[in-house]
């Protein structure tokens, strides 16, 4: 039986940085888990790295995901005072992928934390904070935390593949809240 999830291989989380405004200039791009972490640190977003406390097997359950990342699940349950949380899974042959991917490329904002661990697969998060547009791809592995009320879009692929933890305060607080803005990714900037 395979192992699955943040036990697969090296993991390729980059961050990209891009001006928020027209030319779009690029600000800076690096690999280096430390420096995303650090680039992100002003703008209140959380970056860690998570590693299952056993091995999961092949297409494991809701329940046996959950179980591996218990004790990491119980520690930021209690740190951010979240009330719930549960399993996302989006294969390329979701029916709703293309609706569901269109859904969350438009800017948005949460009432409550936005919380998501990548057990398998990737996604990226851009970020518009502080003049900047911080593209951040995440994968296996990552745990990003975006405070309330933090503008950003969400991009899973034309043909997504993934599975993720979320944690949520209440079901309420994650409800999205379009901000109106049009983002760049629109526009051909990336």
């Amino acid at each position: 039986m395979g192992e699955r999830g943040a036990e697969q291989g090296s993991s390729m989380t980059q961050l990209i940085q891009y001006d928020d405004h027209s030319p779009f200039a690029l600000r800076g791009r690096t690999e280096d888990f430390d420096a995303i972490v650090a680039a992100l640190a002003p703008s209140g977003v959380v970056l860690e790295r998570w590693q299952a406390g056993v091995p999961l097997p092949d297409q494991p359950s809701d329940a046996a995901i959950l179980a591996a990342y218990a004790p990491f699940l119980a520690a930021l349950t209690e740190r951010g005072g979240y009330q719930s949380c549960d399993v996302m899974r989006i294969a390329p042959d979701h029916p709703d992928r293309a609706a569901l991917r269109a859904k969350f490329l438009a800017e948005h904002v949460h009432d409550d934390d936005e919380v998501r661990f990548f057990v398998e697969g990737s996604g990226l998060f851009y970020v518009h904070t502080g003049g900047m547009v911080h593209a951040l791809l995440c994968e296996a592995g990552d745990l990003i935390v975006l405070p309330a009320g933090t503008a950003h879009w969400f991009d899973m692929g034309e043909q997504p593949a993934f599975t993720a933890i979320r944690l949520f305060t209440t079901p309420e607080g994650w409800v999205a809240r379009f901000t109106g803005g049009v983002s760049p990714l629109y526009e051909g900037a990336w």
